[in-house]
């Protein structure tokens, strides 16, 4: 058998990070088997769907690098793999099941369906569908329909009876087909439902695995008997875990963002982040934590993947980021950072300001974890003069020994024949004991000085990078203030 998966997001709203995870898991899935991934798009939702949303979705996958051979741009035997173009093929196959008899044609309208829901609660009863219409004799109910009455198409369950689904990750589940009312999967409108539009593209696409989440567990004995009446054969199901957040909740925007393109924003690398993807429910093996890709799709299995939640932590993604930050070359780094540096001034480098970010940039890779904490931590190299953080004067600046190492230091550094890492780093050194201050307390203030906040690269470098005119300015400018 040759695998077959596919991914099918709903351009409603950004890719979120647990469909990331999803199309992830495919991913590897399909290329561990030497198999096929599609990508299609789940848009009958034509009021919620936007084109913003569906780029976006593509723009995800292209960022973490996951390719997909048959589905959206691409192509492929199956004509358009977007649900909006395939009303028709829908509606055939409502048709088609009507005529075999496992579906029938409803008219109740929704306030009759509502009233019918209250009443059966209200006696304690089941509030599903009560199958009124399910004994109306095919011939009468397609006269109805000719003759302009609104029905919608309900598939007629098999009753009494159950299906088995033999999950991956979850093991046999069996859902009782009391528990399932004769759903709709025709609207009066024309327009399919969910379960309908999905079943139809798994059975033409020749889907083999469905790896979703688990919010569709419910909804897989409806897909397997839309198969079944269509006379295809059952896909393998995996259905995973729904990632949460530090607390033990379901992930939600409470919990920070929960879209992929703001950690792409936020300068989270894709490798970085397709490597803490595959770890939230899924191990490699011996107990290891940074994984290549290429391993990855050497040892991913379904069968390892956990059922229980996983936890989707921002700090423990930073931390992940941050080795592979490091592990860059440090041309990598600067090209990687250099966007990020251009967003924070909300102007280009010049060649002069390239060459100086690139100096410094190594020392900058050493403390980073996030690509958009540079531009604030390289800011003071590339503007006129800086600005004060209230809080680090106030912490710092308002210290007693304060003044007196910026005063020393302007003095010590003026004196300087050369400028230096070496020169300054020795000159401010001297100074320190001569004042008998800590580094903290006799540097600190210089650093508030240069950069205007107690964040920035190391000071010695940093004031080699700015150079000597620069940094006496700022140095004797914060000495006038106290």
């Amino acid at each position: 058998m040759t695998v077959r998966v596919r991914f099918a997001p709903s351009p409603t709203g950004f890719l979120h990070v647990g469909g990331g995870r999803t199309a992830l898991y495919n991913w590897l899935f399909a290329r561990r088997h030497g198999g096929t991934l599609i990508l299609r798009s789940d848009d009958t939702d034509v009021a919620r769907s936007t084109p913003e949303f569906a780029a976006d979705i593509l723009a995800g996958m292209r960022w973490l690098g996951l390719d997909w051979d048959e589905g959206i741009e691409v192509g492929g035997p199956h004509g358009s793999y977007r649900q909006s173009e395939r009303l028709e093929r829908y509606r055939r196959v409502a048709d088609a099941l009507i005529d075999s008899g496992d579906a029938y044609l409803c008219f109740c309208t929704p306030g009759e369906l509502e009233e019918r829901r209250a009443a059966a609660m209200a006696e304690g009863r089941p509030p599903g569908y009560d199958g009124r219409c399910r004994s109306i004799v095919s011939a009468d109910a397609a006269a109805r329909r000719d003759g302009g009455e609104a029905a919608s198409v309900r598939l007629a369950v098999p009753r009494p009876g159950a299906t088995v689904v033999h999950d991956l990750v979850r093991g046999e589940i069996t859902f009782d087909h009391r528990s399932i009312d004769d759903f709709v999967i025709l609207r009066s409108s024309g327009m399919p439902t969910y379960h309908l539009a999905s079943s139809v593209d798994d059975v033409d696409y020749e889907i083999t695995h469905v790896v979703r989440g688990e919010d569709l567990l419910s909804s897989t004995p409806k897909h397997m008997l839309i198969g079944r009446a269509m006379g295809a054969p059952d896909p393998i199901y995996a259905h995973l875990s729904l990632l949460h957040g530090p607390d033990g909740r379901k992930l939600s925007k409470r919990h920070g963002d929960t879209a992929l393109r703001a950690y792409r924003e936020a300068g989270i690398l894709a490798d970085a982040m397709v490597n803490y993807l595959a770890l939230l429910g899924w191990s490699p093996g011996e107990d290891e934590t940074v994984v290549a890709k290429a391993d990855m799709v050497e040892r991913f299995d379904l069968a390892d993947v956990s059922k229980n939640p996983a936890v989707f932590d921002t700090q423990k993604l930073e931390w992940m980021n941050g080795v592979y930050v490091r592990d860059l070359e440090a041309g990598q780094f600067a090209a990687a950072a250099r966007p990020f540096v251009v967003a924070a001034l909300g102007r280009d480098l010049s060649d002069e300001e390239a060459a100086a970010f690139a100096e410094i940039a190594p020392l900058v890779q050493e403390r980073t974890k996030r690509l958009d904490e540079v531009g604030d931590q390289v800011r003071f190299l590339f503007v006129d003069r800086v600005e004060f953080d209230e809080k680090a004067w106030q912490k710092v600046m308002a210290k007693p020994d304060a003044a007196a190492a910026v005063r020393t230091a302007a003095e010590r550094l003026a004196a300087l024949d050369e400028w230096s890492i070496e020169a300054i780093e020795a000159a401010l050194r001297l100074m320190l004991e001569d004042l008998e201050l800590s580094a903290r307390k006799g540097l600190q203030p210089l650093r508030v000085a240069l950069t205007g906040s107690q964040v920035s690269p190391p000071l010695f470098e940093s004031m080699a990078a700015l150079g000597r005119e620069r940094t006496l300015q700022r140095i004797d400018a914060a000495a006038a203030l106290f």
